[in-house]
């Protein structure tokens, strides 16, 4: 797939193996209307079904702005129904990333605020440019989080801080995001997508079988006590032990050469 205009933008690279989904309203900061939300859930419904793709980067169109979460203007003049309506698409969205069975990341390149925060959060993990920021500033306009943030963000940060975070609404700096292990590493804001794209070509060349099991046994191991959550490892381990790609990796190592991994869904 290969979208070129419209409220995200899919670009496929390496090959069809790295998609990077551009929220791509740069005007008003990649705020997130109810078109965008439709789009993203879309979009990763299909990316979710395309064999070739292995990676997925997420980011923001423009300089200023991953996303500062949803457009209030548009929000603005809506009933409660309405309102009610408009989240259930925002809530669809944020559960297919959450959900999502292949390598996700965002490279956040700029504000990531509200539900771009919480759409960041939603992905694997982050990296960002130098001067992005972060927050759930929703509390300082009779609002609360409702994606995911109230209980994504005290797995991202120490509690103390989240909940000061929560409910304040002040934003922190990319230095304090990479102090406290929000983002994985900073980058200067011309390197960023480049930096990106190596990761995921980085995690592309591997299996996508046995990446895909490690994120699964990691994801749902991290809510259980530790036993069961290996007994979780183990499933997802077997899964890979009479798997084409794990007679793949190892002939190719004993052959002295690079692993021919097919593409999985």
């Amino acid at each position: 797939m290969q979208v070129a205009d419209g409220p995200v933008l899919v670009d496929l690279r390496q090959d069809g193996k790295i998609a990077v989904v551009t929220l791509n309203r740069p005007e008003v900061m990649n705020a997130i209307n109810t078109e965008m939300g439709r789009a993203l859930d879309r979009t990763f419904a299909e990316l979710a079904g395309e064999p070739s793709v292995r990676v997925v980067i997420v980011t923001g169109a423009g300089d200023r702005a991953f996303s500062a979460g949803g457009d209030l203007k548009e929000r603005g003049p809506m009933t409660p129904d309405d309102w009610v309506r408009q989240h259930r698409v925002f809530e669809s969205a944020h559960h297919r990333v959450r959900q999502f069975a292949k390598p996700i990341f965002a490279a956040v390149n700029g504000v990531a605020a509200g539900g771009g925060l919480e759409l960041a959060l939603s992905t694997d993990f982050a990296i960002a440019s130098e001067g992005a920021r972060f927050g759930q500033p929703e509390v300082r306009r009779g609002i609360m989080p409702g994606g995911g943030g109230t209980q994504l963000l005290p797995r991202f940060l120490p509690r103390g801080l989240a909940l000061e975070l929560l409910m304040t609404g002040r934003l922190i700096s990319a230095d304090e995001a990479l102090r406290w292990g929000l983002v994985n590493r900073l980058l200067p804001r011309e390197r960023l997508m480049a930096a990106a794209e190596e990761l995921a070509a980085r995690i592309a060349a591997n299996s996508p079988a046995a990446v895909q099991q490690a994120k699964k046994a990691a994801r749902l191991g991290m809510e259980q006590p530790i036993e069961q959550a290996i007994a979780i490892e183990l499933e997802c381990y077997q899964r890979m032990v009479d798997h084409p790609d794990r007679y793949e990796g190892v002939r190719a190592f004993n052959e002295g050469r690079e692993p021919a991994f097919a593409d999985v869904l």
